[in-house]
């Protein structure tokens, strides 16, 4: 049996979908391509279990959407896998169909967060063969081969057809899945190369994406769209040792900076050993890690230096908003009283942060979003904070953002292709203009004389040269996605 995790080029004049391995879909101008480890997870374990395995990573790759469905027609998988969020669902529909217009005889399933919060919907407006609610895409992608190639029952979290009508086969059960369970992740199958230079993160590539926990400790972000398949309460991590063994494989791939992207870096006996096993293999001196982190998830500056050590560099934290009003209805448990000490300690350890903030929630005014905008630029004038990511917000289905919308009637559009954060899709204060362009002031908020002048003086090597010179561009690319009303994606 031959199945393919297949992610078909999305062509629209926005720019490049930003789809795997993402939490908040994006069209960039200058694209960027993350590594899908969960689907890479699923790869080797379906190889491993007997399956014929295609990567069909066509964004990726670069192809048009007609290269790559020759070509997929071309393999004939038995079964097709494709994941989706919701900005990109409507055209993964048209997709579909077209997939079984013109291979019948294969099954599709897609997989995803916005599938995960409706999954009846997918079965009621395209000719998809199954759905799968879920986060775990690797356990669950192995349940539904088994269940077409030797007719084994199906988890819980798979939707499909019965006799006319849309059934699932239960609840998704977490955890009945070990993550220590599950291979170590063939790189050479899902292609790592196409995922390893192009990409912001990086200042040192090759670069990699591993992911030690599923998914955020805290787990309970009302805007976060893995919330939906992974809230905090089934957090589950491979252990560190599992974990240093898949920096050592990729340490020997000649990978030369690791992104750990769980959701939140597991914290405590997990970090401590995770980072006490770097340095005694010696692994700190031959790679680079960075990772995701809350703000107050780490308030003993030991724990820092010891990350430092154990050779971390940049740590990208989610801010948000700097209105305690926004944070509490966010349920980001963060004071922000507590922001200014939490980067500071990080930055004294010698790392590199990294925030996030977003515009356009319901009930800011442009004066708090104003408010979050001088904390920026007050954090990188301090020299706290290195480089931020602004975006707008969207509440996506699933989340207890979107629930508040449809409860309140919030929501300006239920067109999904417009949940792209490009515009406003929630009632506000805030137009979708003063949107982009507090978004853009974010941006400009810290390209500074004082700043640009600090960086030049950083440079020490080519790869500081390098990494400051990419990120030039990338802030220029987001300035782009920001700027005035762009045309809808066309149609595939």
């Amino acid at each position: 049996m031959k199945v393919s995790i297949s992610y078909p080029p999305l062509e629209s004049s926005k720019g490049i979908a930003l789809l795997s391995q993402n939490r908040q879909f994006q069209w960039f101008n200058n694209p960027t391509y993350i590594y899908p480890v969960i689907p890479a997870f699923a790869a080797t374990l379906l190889k491993e279990k007997g399956y014929d395995l295609f990567w069909d990573d066509g964004i990726a790759e670069e192809k048009t959407y007609r290269q790559w469905l020759e070509r997929i027609i071309a393999e004939k998988p038995d079964l097709i896998a494709l994941e989706t969020k919701t900005p990109a669902v409507e055209m993964h529909w048209k997709i579909v169909d077209e997939l079984k217009e013109k291979l019948p005889e294969s099954k599709v399933v897609l997989l995803g967060d916005h599938v995960t919060a409706f999954p009846k919907e997918s079965l009621e407006r395209s000719k998809v063969d199954f759905v799968i609610a879920s986060g775990d895409y690797d356990f669950m992608l192995l349940s539904l081969a088994e269940h077409l190639s030797k007719g084994n029952a199906l988890e819980g979290g798979v939707w499909y057809r019965k006799d006319g009508e849309i059934v699932s086969s239960g609840e998704s059960d977490l955890s009945k899945h070990d993550l220590d369970t599950l291979p170590m992740i063939d790189r050479e199958l899902t292609k790592w190369k196409n995922y390893a230079f192009k990409n912001g993160n990086f200042k040192f590539t090759p670069g990699a994406y591993m992911m030690s926990g599923r998914d955020c400790w805290w787990g309970r972000c009302a805007f976060c769209s893995w919330t939906t398949f992974f809230p905090g309460k089934n957090f589950r991590t491979r252990s560190a040792e599992k974990a240093l063994d898949e920096v050592g494989h990729l340490i020997e791939l000649g990978v030369k900076e690791i992104m750990e992207d769980s959701g939140s870096l597991p914290i405590g006996k997990w970090l401590e050993d995770f980072c006490n096993g770097m340095i005694e293999r010696g692994y700190n001196e031959k790679v680079v890690m960075s990772c995701n982190m809350r703000i107050s998830g780490i308030k003993d500056p030991e724990v820092w230096r010891l990350m430092k050590k154990a050779g971390f560099r940049f740590i990208l934290f989610g801010l948000e908003s700097a209105n305690q009003e926004t944070l509490d209805r966010i349920q980001k448990n963060l004071k922000v009283e507590e922001i200014e000490p939490g980067l500071r300690m990080c930055k004294e350890a010698g790392l590199e942060p990294h925030i996030t903030t977003m515009i356009g929630y319901p009930w800011e005014t442009k004066a708090m979003a104003q408010k979050t905008i001088d904390m920026a630029k007050d954090l990188f004038k301090k020299g706290y904070v290195d480089t931020l990511q602004g975006t707008i917000l969207i509440p996506y289905p699933g989340t207890p953002l979107y629930k508040e919308c449809e409860e309140n009637d919030l929501l300006l559009t239920k067109e999904y292709s417009r949940f792209d954060q490009r515009e406003m899709v929630m009632k506000s204060p805030l137009t979708s203009q003063d949107a982009k362009e507090l978004v853009q002031s974010l941006y400009k908020s810290f390209v500074t004389p004082k700043f640009i002048l600090k960086k030049i003086l950083s440079i020490r090597t080519f790869d500081d040269a390098k990494y400051i010179w990419v990120a030039g561009w990338k802030v220029l690319g987001h300035l782009m996605d920001f700027g005035k009303e762009e045309e809808k994606p066309t149609s595939v």
